[in-house]
């Protein structure tokens, strides 16, 4: 894939991606301004790319089905957990729309830098990037209606659930530092909760007191 269109079209036609929110929100978000000025040809490969300090930026169909996988709709709080570029952050900025709220947090100093900067160039306004131990979630601003861990951790961290809304879903890679599978958490009534197995994935691993 050269162009975000030749991937948007492959999503369609192997109706892999097939929430309109979504596909707008990639043709809208422009991927070149999340990732080094080195690597911008690569932009659309569907492939992970390195953003520095051991960290990648997902592959774009990666980052579509966990999108997708949110539920997401306007004036929703979303607390996201591994900023890295802050693209994933800035597509879930676009679909919640001015009302709607991103906080995310990102462990390296650099990369919270890095990810404000290109929210900033992007033009996203609806997005905070605090720079702390996500692992932990961000109480000041709880509950959440929906929760997305990008890095791979043991279990889902405990703290997360207590501070998703019920109703709401949370959405993590669980297992160990080769393989994991991709967990959608639906809160219950009374603290329950019910989860769904979305496939296998391999993600760089979760940094922080509930990571590795």
């Amino acid at each position: 894939m050269n162009t975000v269109k030749e991937l948007i079209d492959y999503w369609k036609k192997d109706k892999i991606i097939t929430d309109r929110k979504v596909l707008d929100a990639f043709q809208k978000v422009e991927r070149e301004n999340f990732i080094s000025e080195h690597l911008e040809k690569e932009a659309y490969a569907d492939v992970p790319l390195p953003i520095g300090y051991g960290q990648t930026i997902s592959q774009p169909t990666t980052i579509a089905l966990m999108t997708e996988a949110l539920e997401l709709k306007k004036g929703l709080k979303v607390l996201e957990v591994g900023t890295g570029s802050g693209y994933q952050a800035a597509l879930i900025a676009n679909i919640i729309g001015g009302k709607g709220k991103v906080i995310t947090t990102e462990i390296i100093p650099q990369l919270a830098e890095f990810a404000r900067a290109n929210l900033k160039k992007a033009k996203i306004m609806n997005v905070i990037v605090l720079e702390k131990d996500g692992s932990q979630g961000h109480k000041e601003e709880a509950p959440y209606d929906r929760i997305i861990v990008t890095a791979a951790a043991p279990e889902v961290p405990k703290h997360l659930l207590e501070q998703l809304k019920e109703k709401g879903i949370l959405l993590a890679p669980v297992g160990d530092l080769y393989n994991q599978e991709m967990l959608k958490v639906r809160k219950l009534k009374n603290g329950k909760t019910k989860t769904e197995n979305l496939g296998d994935f391999v993600f760089v691993p979760l940094r922080g007191s509930e990571g590795f």
